[in-house]
């Protein structure tokens, strides 16, 4: 199932990889060039450690394109207004702890989790548990720390 992704989030990582695409990638290429020329590539470590950077860096490329073909561009506007959904920002109370953490629903490479408002994926465990319910649902979810019981206090939509 494809995941949801801001406009701007799908342009952030589109960005990325034309960056390493054609910035990085080059200047890795040229340091392969100047240790190729320093003579024997059996023993030559320069060598040997720019062709594994460059590797690294390509398997980087892939899955940032991997990721952005497995997304679909969503209008915020168009999402529903009374349910939690991509783009939202919902306010939920821990039940077993009393504690209310406020948290935005977002796409891949949009995720930060410092701040106010935590911005996690719609596709992680608490977004998943909280995706459809309105003000007023509960949702239990399993995590490795154990079930954590949540209600939704509030939605709002940028």
């Amino acid at each position: 199932m494809a995941e949801p992704i801001s406009r701007e989030g799908y342009e952030k990582i589109k960005e990325e990889i034309r960056r390493l695409e054609h910035e990085e990638m080059p200047k890795i290429a040229e340091r392969i060039a100047e240790a190729r020329a320093e003579g024997d590539l059996r023993e030559n470590a320069e060598y040997h450690g720019q062709r594994e950077a460059q590797g690294m860096m390509q398997a980087k490329i892939n899955q940032l394109k991997t990721r952005l073909s497995n997304c679909t561009i969503v209008d915020k506007a168009s999402m529903p207004k009374d349910k939690v959904a991509f783009g939202c920002t919902v306010t939920v109370k821990d039940l077993d702890k009393g504690f209310e953490d406020k948290y935005q629903l977002v796409g891949p490479g949009e995720e930060d989790y410092a701040g106010e408002i935590m911005k996690i994926l719609t596709s992680s465990p608490i977004g998943q548990a909280l995706v459809g319910k309105k003000v007023g649902d509960k949702a239990e979810l399993l995590l490795p720390r154990g079930k954590q019981r949540l209600e939704v206090v509030a939605i709002e939509n940028d």
